[in-house]
Protein backbone atom coordinates (compact mmCIF):
# COMPACT_ATOMS: atom_id res chain seq x y z
CA UNK A 1 0.00 0.00 0.00
CA UNK A 2 2.68 2.20 0.97
CA UNK A 3 3.99 1.95 -2.62
CA UNK A 4 1.20 2.95 -4.52
CA UNK A 5 1.18 5.67 -1.91
CA UNK A 6 4.63 7.25 -2.84
CA UNK A 7 4.86 9.77 -5.70
CA UNK A 8 6.34 9.17 -8.87
CA UNK A 9 9.88 10.65 -9.82
CA UNK A 10 7.77 12.81 -12.64
CA UNK A 11 4.78 13.90 -10.26
CA UNK A 12 7.91 16.26 -8.93
CA UNK A 13 8.64 17.44 -12.56
CA UNK A 14 7.32 20.43 -13.05
CA UNK A 15 7.35 20.37 -16.36
CA UNK A 16 5.12 16.71 -17.34
CA UNK A 17 1.66 17.37 -16.13
CA UNK A 18 0.20 15.62 -12.94
CA UNK A 19 -3.01 14.50 -14.82
CA UNK A 20 -3.32 12.52 -17.86
CA UNK A 21 -5.89 14.47 -20.16
CA UNK A 22 -8.75 13.08 -20.56
CA UNK A 23 -9.93 11.20 -23.98
CA UNK A 24 -12.03 12.92 -26.22
CA UNK A 25 -15.44 11.18 -26.53
CA UNK A 26 -18.66 12.24 -28.17
CA UNK A 27 -18.83 14.54 -30.91
CA UNK A 28 -15.01 15.08 -29.98
CA UNK A 29 -13.98 11.87 -30.74
CA UNK A 30 -15.24 12.44 -34.51
CA UNK A 31 -13.56 15.75 -35.09
CA UNK A 32 -10.16 15.10 -37.31
CA UNK A 33 -7.04 15.61 -35.85
CA UNK A 34 -5.31 18.92 -36.86
CA UNK A 35 -2.62 19.07 -39.55
CA UNK A 36 0.89 20.89 -38.75
CA UNK A 37 0.82 24.42 -39.74
CA UNK A 38 2.78 25.35 -42.86
CA UNK A 39 5.69 26.88 -42.27
CA UNK A 40 5.12 31.27 -43.07
CA UNK A 41 7.90 32.68 -45.43
CA UNK A 42 7.77 36.59 -46.05
CA UNK A 43 6.70 37.65 -49.41
CA UNK A 44 7.32 41.27 -49.96
CA UNK A 45 5.59 41.62 -52.89
CA UNK A 46 2.43 40.62 -51.71
CA UNK A 47 1.27 44.05 -49.65
CA UNK A 48 -2.19 42.61 -48.52
CA UNK A 49 -0.72 39.88 -46.74
CA UNK A 50 1.10 42.04 -44.55
CA UNK A 51 4.31 41.27 -46.69
CA UNK A 52 4.26 37.27 -46.16
CA UNK A 53 2.98 34.62 -48.11
CA UNK A 54 2.34 30.48 -46.93
CA UNK A 55 4.92 28.45 -49.44
CA UNK A 56 4.95 24.97 -48.68
CA UNK A 57 9.00 24.17 -47.33
CA UNK A 58 9.50 21.42 -50.38
CA UNK A 59 9.27 24.08 -52.82
CA UNK A 60 12.67 26.25 -51.48
CA UNK A 61 15.05 23.60 -52.97
CA UNK A 62 13.82 23.80 -56.23
CA UNK A 63 14.58 27.18 -56.76
CA UNK A 64 17.82 27.07 -55.31
CA UNK A 65 18.28 23.97 -58.27
CA UNK A 66 17.05 26.95 -60.71
CA UNK A 67 19.26 29.13 -59.74
CA UNK A 68 22.53 27.00 -59.78
CA UNK A 69 21.80 25.44 -63.24
CA UNK A 70 21.20 29.46 -64.27
CA UNK A 71 24.14 29.87 -63.15
CA UNK A 72 26.36 26.65 -64.75
CA UNK A 73 24.71 27.81 -68.09
CA UNK A 74 26.00 31.45 -67.87
CA UNK A 75 29.19 30.05 -67.36
CA UNK A 76 29.40 27.45 -69.79
CA UNK A 77 28.06 30.14 -72.64
CA UNK A 78 30.71 33.03 -71.19
CA UNK A 79 33.59 29.71 -72.22
CA UNK A 80 32.22 29.07 -75.24
CA UNK A 81 32.27 32.45 -76.15
CA UNK A 82 35.11 33.39 -75.06
CA UNK A 83 36.71 30.49 -77.74
CA UNK A 84 35.15 31.54 -80.77
CA UNK A 85 35.63 34.91 -80.20
CA UNK A 86 39.63 33.80 -79.17
CA UNK A 87 40.25 32.12 -82.31
CA UNK A 88 42.82 33.28 -84.85
CA UNK A 89 41.22 33.74 -88.29
CA UNK A 90 43.42 34.15 -91.61
CA UNK A 91 42.96 36.56 -93.97
CA UNK A 92 41.31 35.99 -96.91
CA UNK A 93 43.55 36.56 -99.56
CA UNK A 94 43.31 39.66 -101.95
CA UNK A 95 40.72 39.91 -104.92
CA UNK A 96 43.21 41.26 -107.17
CA UNK A 97 46.93 41.46 -107.17
CA UNK A 98 47.95 44.78 -105.61
CA UNK A 99 50.01 46.97 -108.38
CA UNK A 100 53.73 47.57 -108.12
CA UNK A 101 55.86 48.64 -110.36
CA UNK A 102 57.15 46.45 -113.29
CA UNK A 103 60.53 48.81 -113.61
CA UNK A 104 63.71 48.51 -111.58
CA UNK A 105 63.81 52.30 -110.84
CA UNK A 106 60.24 54.27 -111.35
CA UNK A 107 58.24 57.25 -110.06
CA UNK A 108 54.59 56.82 -109.65
CA UNK A 109 51.41 58.74 -110.31
CA UNK A 110 47.83 59.48 -109.99
CA UNK A 111 46.46 59.08 -113.59
CA UNK A 112 43.01 60.18 -115.25
CA UNK A 113 42.01 58.68 -118.54
CA UNK A 114 40.94 61.75 -121.28
CA UNK A 115 40.08 61.86 -124.78
CA UNK A 116 43.55 61.70 -126.95
CA UNK A 117 42.90 65.10 -128.75
CA UNK A 118 45.73 67.49 -129.46
CA UNK A 119 44.22 70.12 -126.77
CA UNK A 120 44.54 67.56 -124.42
CA UNK A 121 41.15 68.33 -122.83
CA UNK A 122 37.72 67.40 -123.45
CA UNK A 123 34.91 69.71 -125.31
CA UNK A 124 32.29 71.42 -123.33
CA UNK A 125 29.64 72.93 -125.44
CA UNK A 126 27.38 75.35 -124.19
CA UNK A 127 24.26 77.60 -125.85
CA UNK A 128 24.89 80.81 -126.58
CA UNK A 129 21.46 81.65 -126.15
CA UNK A 130 18.64 81.04 -123.08
CA UNK A 131 15.44 79.30 -122.89
CA UNK A 132 13.91 75.97 -122.21
CA UNK A 133 15.14 72.68 -124.42
CA UNK A 134 13.09 71.52 -126.70
CA UNK A 135 14.51 68.67 -127.88
CA UNK A 136 17.65 66.60 -127.40
CA UNK A 137 19.03 64.40 -130.50
CA UNK A 138 21.45 62.57 -129.42
CA UNK A 139 22.41 60.33 -126.28
CA UNK A 140 25.77 59.58 -124.08
CA UNK A 141 27.95 57.26 -126.15
CA UNK A 142 26.85 58.50 -129.42
CA UNK A 143 29.30 59.36 -132.08
CA UNK A 144 28.57 61.99 -134.13
CA UNK A 145 30.10 64.31 -137.30
CA UNK A 146 30.49 67.69 -137.85
CA UNK A 147 27.30 69.87 -137.84
CA UNK A 148 25.01 67.27 -136.22
CA UNK A 149 22.01 68.76 -134.55
CA UNK A 150 22.97 68.01 -130.74
CA UNK A 151 19.77 69.72 -129.20
CA UNK A 152 17.23 72.56 -129.43
CA UNK A 153 16.23 75.68 -127.54
CA UNK A 154 13.06 77.21 -127.58
CA UNK A 155 13.30 79.77 -130.45
CA UNK A 156 9.33 81.15 -130.56
CA UNK A 157 10.25 85.05 -130.03
CA UNK A 158 13.17 84.65 -132.37
CA UNK A 159 11.54 83.30 -135.47
CA UNK A 160 8.90 85.74 -134.26
CA UNK A 161 11.70 88.81 -134.36
CA UNK A 162 12.75 87.36 -138.07
CA UNK A 163 9.30 87.42 -139.28
CA UNK A 164 8.96 91.08 -138.56
CA UNK A 165 12.03 91.71 -139.99
CA UNK A 166 11.37 90.15 -143.19
CA UNK A 167 8.30 92.15 -143.39
CA UNK A 168 10.51 95.25 -142.64
CA UNK A 169 12.66 94.27 -145.62
CA UNK A 170 9.80 93.74 -147.91
CA UNK A 171 7.98 97.15 -146.66
CA UNK A 172 11.38 99.42 -147.66
CA UNK A 173 11.97 97.58 -150.67
CA UNK A 174 9.15 98.42 -151.72
CA UNK A 175 9.19 102.19 -150.98
CA UNK A 176 12.62 102.01 -152.67
CA UNK A 177 11.24 100.22 -156.05
CA UNK A 178 8.60 102.83 -156.47
CA UNK A 179 10.92 106.06 -155.60
CA UNK A 180 13.69 104.36 -158.03
CA UNK A 181 10.44 103.81 -160.98
CA UNK A 182 9.70 107.60 -160.46
CA UNK A 183 13.41 108.67 -160.66
CA UNK A 184 14.00 106.50 -163.78
CA UNK A 185 10.74 107.89 -165.36
CA UNK A 186 11.61 111.34 -164.61
CA UNK A 187 14.59 112.19 -162.82
CA UNK A 188 12.87 115.54 -161.54
CA UNK A 189 9.90 113.60 -159.75
CA UNK A 190 12.00 113.35 -156.94
CA UNK A 191 15.46 114.38 -155.50
CA UNK A 192 18.23 112.04 -155.05
CA UNK A 193 18.85 112.52 -151.62
CA UNK A 194 15.48 110.32 -151.10
CA UNK A 195 15.67 107.76 -153.62
CA UNK A 196 19.17 107.44 -151.91
CA UNK A 197 17.84 107.11 -148.23
CA UNK A 198 15.28 104.34 -149.41
CA UNK A 199 18.35 102.17 -150.28
CA UNK A 200 20.31 102.48 -147.09
CA UNK A 201 16.80 101.97 -145.42
CA UNK A 202 16.83 98.69 -147.73
CA UNK A 203 20.70 97.96 -146.64
CA UNK A 204 19.63 98.31 -143.27
CA UNK A 205 16.40 95.59 -143.56
CA UNK A 206 18.67 93.40 -145.06
CA UNK A 207 21.50 93.12 -142.63
CA UNK A 208 18.51 93.48 -139.84
CA UNK A 209 16.88 89.85 -141.48
CA UNK A 210 20.50 88.28 -141.63
CA UNK A 211 21.34 89.03 -138.12
CA UNK A 212 18.13 87.81 -136.79
CA UNK A 213 18.72 84.37 -139.02
CA UNK A 214 22.04 83.75 -137.27
CA UNK A 215 20.93 84.49 -134.03
CA UNK A 216 17.69 81.84 -134.79
CA UNK A 217 20.57 79.32 -135.98
CA UNK A 218 21.64 79.58 -132.38
CA UNK A 219 19.03 78.10 -131.39
CA UNK A 220 20.07 74.70 -132.32
CA UNK A 221 23.44 73.80 -130.95
CA UNK A 222 25.67 71.66 -133.36
CA UNK A 223 28.77 69.40 -133.19
CA UNK A 224 31.62 71.37 -133.96
CA UNK A 225 33.85 68.72 -135.21
CA UNK A 226 33.93 64.76 -135.10
CA UNK A 227 33.99 63.19 -131.72
CA UNK A 228 32.08 61.06 -128.97
CA UNK A 229 29.10 62.77 -126.52
CA UNK A 230 30.48 61.90 -123.46
CA UNK A 231 27.86 64.02 -121.15
CA UNK A 232 24.64 65.38 -121.54
CA UNK A 233 23.02 67.66 -118.68
CA UNK A 234 20.07 68.90 -119.61
CA UNK A 235 17.24 67.38 -120.64
CA UNK A 236 13.81 68.50 -122.56
CA UNK A 237 12.18 71.47 -120.80
CA UNK A 238 15.49 72.47 -118.97
CA UNK A 239 16.59 75.90 -118.66
CA UNK A 240 19.47 77.00 -119.46
CA UNK A 241 21.45 79.62 -120.33
CA UNK A 242 25.00 81.00 -121.86
CA UNK A 243 26.40 79.74 -118.03
CA UNK A 244 24.71 76.40 -118.88
CA UNK A 245 22.82 74.07 -117.32
CA UNK A 246 22.06 74.35 -113.45
CA UNK A 247 23.10 71.45 -111.64
CA UNK A 248 21.41 71.26 -107.87
CA UNK A 249 23.88 68.73 -106.92
CA UNK A 250 26.85 70.80 -106.91
CA UNK A 251 24.77 73.95 -106.92
CA UNK A 252 27.17 74.93 -110.03
CA UNK A 253 26.61 75.45 -113.52
CA UNK A 254 27.35 72.39 -115.99
CA UNK A 255 28.04 72.38 -119.51
CA UNK A 256 24.85 70.80 -121.50
CA UNK A 257 27.13 68.58 -123.89
CA UNK A 258 31.01 67.31 -123.25
CA UNK A 259 32.40 65.79 -126.28
CA UNK A 260 35.57 63.73 -126.74
CA UNK A 261 37.35 62.62 -129.64
CA UNK A 262 37.08 59.29 -131.54
CA UNK A 263 37.88 56.43 -129.06
CA UNK A 264 40.06 54.47 -130.67
CA UNK A 265 42.72 55.79 -128.73
CA UNK A 266 42.82 57.17 -125.47
CA UNK A 267 44.60 59.15 -123.45
CA UNK A 268 46.31 59.48 -119.74
CA UNK A 269 47.16 62.73 -117.63
CA UNK A 270 49.51 61.53 -115.08
CA UNK A 271 50.60 64.00 -112.10
CA UNK A 272 53.95 63.99 -110.99
CA UNK A 273 54.69 65.08 -107.39
CA UNK A 274 56.92 68.27 -107.67
CA UNK A 275 59.13 66.65 -105.55
CA UNK A 276 60.01 63.58 -108.29
CA UNK A 277 59.93 65.99 -111.19
CA UNK A 278 63.80 66.15 -111.20
CA UNK A 279 63.78 62.12 -111.22
CA UNK A 280 61.66 62.32 -114.77
CA UNK A 281 63.71 60.66 -117.57
CA UNK A 282 64.09 62.45 -120.94
CA UNK A 283 61.30 62.09 -123.55
CA UNK A 284 63.59 59.89 -125.28
CA UNK A 285 63.77 56.90 -122.98
CA UNK A 286 60.39 57.62 -121.09
CA UNK A 287 58.23 54.47 -120.61
CA UNK A 288 55.66 53.82 -118.94
CA UNK A 289 52.79 51.10 -117.77
CA UNK A 290 48.97 51.91 -116.51
CA UNK A 291 47.49 49.82 -113.60
CA UNK A 292 43.79 50.02 -114.20
CA UNK A 293 42.26 49.83 -110.07
CA UNK A 294 40.44 46.92 -109.56
CA UNK A 295 41.94 44.09 -111.89
CA UNK A 296 45.02 42.61 -112.59
CA UNK A 297 45.29 44.67 -116.20
CA UNK A 298 48.41 46.31 -117.17
CA UNK A 299 48.45 48.68 -120.46
CA UNK A 300 52.02 49.41 -121.63
CA UNK A 301 51.26 53.72 -122.87
CA UNK A 302 52.91 55.73 -125.48
CA UNK A 303 54.80 59.03 -124.33
CA UNK A 304 53.24 62.02 -125.77
CA UNK A 305 54.23 65.34 -124.49
CA UNK A 306 54.81 67.16 -121.04
CA UNK A 307 52.62 70.54 -120.28
CA UNK A 308 55.27 72.87 -119.20
CA UNK A 309 53.08 73.85 -116.12
CA UNK A 310 53.23 72.76 -112.96
CA UNK A 311 49.93 73.69 -110.82
CA UNK A 312 48.13 72.96 -107.60
CA UNK A 313 47.19 69.05 -107.20
CA UNK A 314 43.21 68.70 -108.00
CA UNK A 315 42.66 65.19 -108.90
CA UNK A 316 42.61 62.60 -105.70
CA UNK A 317 42.96 59.40 -105.46
CA UNK A 318 41.05 58.87 -101.92
CA UNK A 319 43.87 57.46 -100.18
CA UNK A 320 44.18 57.95 -96.67
CA UNK A 321 47.86 59.61 -96.80
CA UNK A 322 47.45 61.52 -99.98
CA UNK A 323 49.02 64.96 -99.84
CA UNK A 324 46.75 67.69 -101.43
CA UNK A 325 48.83 70.75 -100.66
CA UNK A 326 51.43 70.00 -103.24
CA UNK A 327 52.04 71.26 -107.20
CA UNK A 328 52.22 67.90 -109.72
CA UNK A 329 53.70 68.66 -113.50
CA UNK A 330 51.02 66.96 -116.19
CA UNK A 331 52.54 64.24 -118.54
CA UNK A 332 50.28 62.34 -120.99
CA UNK A 333 50.52 59.45 -122.67
CA UNK A 334 48.10 57.41 -124.70
CA UNK A 335 47.21 53.61 -125.31
CA UNK A 336 44.91 52.20 -127.76
CA UNK A 337 42.11 51.25 -126.03
CA UNK A 338 40.81 47.99 -127.80
CA UNK A 339 39.01 45.97 -125.35
CA UNK A 340 39.95 47.72 -122.13
CA UNK A 341 37.61 48.48 -119.83
CA UNK A 342 38.64 52.22 -119.31
CA UNK A 343 36.19 55.27 -120.06
CA UNK A 344 37.09 59.34 -119.49
CA UNK A 345 37.65 60.01 -116.05
CA UNK A 346 38.37 56.90 -114.79
CA UNK A 347 41.37 57.07 -112.37
CA UNK A 348 44.48 55.06 -113.22
CA UNK A 349 47.77 54.21 -111.35
CA UNK A 350 50.89 54.91 -113.42
CA UNK A 351 54.70 53.84 -113.02
CA UNK A 352 57.06 56.17 -115.15
CA UNK A 353 60.31 54.25 -115.76
CA UNK A 354 63.55 54.60 -118.05
CA UNK A 355 64.34 52.77 -121.32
Amino acid sequence: MSSELSPSPKDNDPAVPAVAPAKPTGKEAALPAEKPAAKIVPDENDPTQGGTKAVPAARMPLRNVIIFSLAVVGVAAALVAAYIFGMERKAQPPVFKPVSSPFDSAIYANGIIESDQSSGANINIYPEVAGPVTQVLVHQGQKVSTGTTLFTIDDSVQRATMELAEANLKAVQDQYDKRRASYDFDSKSISKDVLDTAEDAVHQATAALKAAHALLQKYSVKARMDGVVLAINATTGSYVSALGAYNTYTQGSDPLVVMGAPQDFLAVRCYVDEILVSRLPSAWHMQAQMSIRGTDIKVPLEFVRIQPYVSPKIELSDQRQEKVDLRVLPVIFRFEKKDAPVYPGQLVDVYIGQK
